[in-house]
């Protein structure tokens, strides 16, 4: 007799009310717990019981992938309320128009820096440092590339974690800040001693002269631009990244662009600056160089322990240096191609060029490549089968013209290339940057180029990023990287073949080689 009521109350506590229910006993309604049914006593007293706990289980699991879906995992609580606070925005929100709007400044921005750079090149090609240890040039494209090796990876690696929630705290925001910090200095460290290496190799190989002064001012002028560059971007990516979460506007629209913008400019003015005060202490100072370097590579134990400490880090700085390395390999292969067309005087104004298309296209390929891996972090992890299953050979029509967001950006980061071009080119030609005259069959030949580049690269950044989210990796660390070298690589290949056809078709008036 005392069992009627247990129900009711149990019925009340679930929030369900007196109204009877299908799992109430003697039912035919027993049919949904047959799982359970073997546990309930001959009264029937234990039905509420279980219906309670499998309810609560049943809520708590339907909340846990609500948040691994919006991105915000947490473990401080295990609370299963829903009250998060405001959710990060969502790309898919975001229309043609105010994409377009966001990513126009930044990218303008990252334009203007690239001309700057190769007018700064177009200077300090005549100082003394680049005449005599002329394998300074060689270390131009490695260096600047480090822009795509370290810097884009580091933008595109921390907008993915502020727009899915991993920036929030201060806890997550100062762990990200320092991980990722110590992460890209071993980077740059190596890389720029690898740099130098491959610098002197290039620079012996067809002389047949070797210069052990000269290895040591490469070695210790790599390193110290590679490493100072690197800390001054860094810090700057992370107050970008901030100060856009701050003000709502989507990080993987400014950040990359901005790293391009400044990236260039900054390392070029270094290199150039590091390498002429150490050539003056070339014959008295000498044992300078080897110091320098020592230096840098006695700090190397500090940046790893700090960057091991942080689990959003660890991984990378284990896995992450295939395609650091071999994107260093695919721009000096773009470099070579650079010293070979401007060592001949009828095409010496293309240097002037050079950094504006391949950092146009790195940056437009990086913004893509950083918003398509936001995208499906905020879907699940790399390797999971979800409804955004990787694409293993997109279409071109399906990676341009398809209604999602992905295909929206790209469409409006194709249209941005010919304007663009145009306010720079415009920009070099009153700057009289490498003395080259505008025709409008050269303005044609440049166009073809910069737009083949951006397609080609759009369409690769589709398939590659895809491709390594299925194969479990992450595309911030190892698609940019190779991105932007390819960027190089074309652009360079391309701009090349455009002035030779120039030449060969007799446009005389462009005056490639004054």
């Amino acid at each position: 007799m005392s069992s009627k009521p247990e129900p009711k109350d149990a019925h009340q506590l679930n929030g369900t009310g007196p109204t009877p229910s299908p799992c109430s006993s003697d039912g035919p309604g027993r049919e949904p717990l047959a799982g359970t049914s073997e546990f309930l006593g001959p009264d029937g007293a234990g039905v509420e019981v279980v219906v309670i706990e499998s309810r609560a289980n049943a809520k708590g699991v339907r909340e846990e992938d609500a948040l691994l879906e919006n991105g915000s995992q947490s473990n401080e609580s295990d609370d299963v309320s829903t009250d998060r606070g405001p959710a990060p925005p969502s790309p898919l929100k975001e229309t043609s128009f105010s994409i377009g709007l966001q990513v126009l400044f930044p990218f303008l921005l990252a334009g203007f820096g690239t001309v700057a750079a190769g007018m700064v090149l177009d200077i300090v090609q005549h100082w003394e440092v680049f005449q005599k240890v002329t394998e300074v040039f060689i270390l131009v494209p490695a260096l600047l590339g480090l822009k795509g090796n370290l810097e884009m990876t580091l933008a595109s690696r921390l907008s993915t974690a502020a727009n899915i929630g991993h920036m929030d705290t201060p806890k997550e925001l100062w762990r990200m800040i320092t991980g990722n910090m110590a992460l890209i200095q071993v980077q740059a460290t190596v890389v720029g001693f690898l740099a130098s290496i491959a610098a002197v190799v290039f620079g012996w190989i067809p002389d047949g002269h070797f210069s052990i002064p000269h290895a040591f001012l490469l070695c210790a002028s790599s390193v110290a631009t590679a490493f100072i560059a690197s800390l001054v971007l860094g810090m700057i990516m992370i107050g970008v990244i901030i100060g856009s979460r701050k003000i709502g506007i989507n990080p993987d629209n400014v950040a990359t662009p901005i790293a391009a913008s400044l990236g260039d400019l900054i390392t070029l003015a270094l290199l150039s600056g590091i390498s002429w005060g150490l050539y003056l202490e070339l014959d008295d100072w000498q044992y300078i160089y080897p110091l320098v370097c020592a230096f840098f590579v006695a700090l190397l134990p500090v940046w790893v322990v700090l960057a091991r400490r942080s689990p959003a880090t660890r991984e990378v700085l284990y896995s992450g240096w295939e395609p650091v390395i071999i994107a260093m390999a695919i721009s000096s292969v773009g470099g070579l191609i650079l010293d070979k067309t401007v060592s001949d005087p009828n095409f010496a104004g293309m240097a002037v060029f050079t950094p504006v298309i391949n950092g146009v296209g790195g940056n437009l390929v990086a913004v893509q490549a950083s918003r398509i891996s936001t995208f499906l972090h905020m879907n699940g992890m790399p390797g999971e089968n979800s409804e955004q299953a990787p694409r293993r050979c997109p279409s071109p029509c399906t990676t341009f013209f398809s209604p999602d967001v992905n295909s929206r950006s790209a469409r409006v980061l194709f249209l941005l290339v010919v304007p663009g071009h145009l306010v720079f080119l415009y920009t070099i030609s009153c700057m009289q940057g490498g003395h080259t005259t505008l025709t409008l069959i050269f303005i044609i030949f440049y166009m073809t180029a910069a737009l083949l580049q951006v397609l080609i690269l759009l369409y690769i950044a589709d398939w590659m990023v895809h491709w390594m989210w299925g194969r479990g990796l992450d595309p911030d660390n190892f698609s940019i990287p190779y991105l932007t070298a390819l960027g190089d690589l074309l652009g360079t290949g391309l701009l090349a073949l455009s002035f030779h056809v120039l030449w060969l078709i007799g446009d005389r008036d462009t005056d490639v080689g004054d």
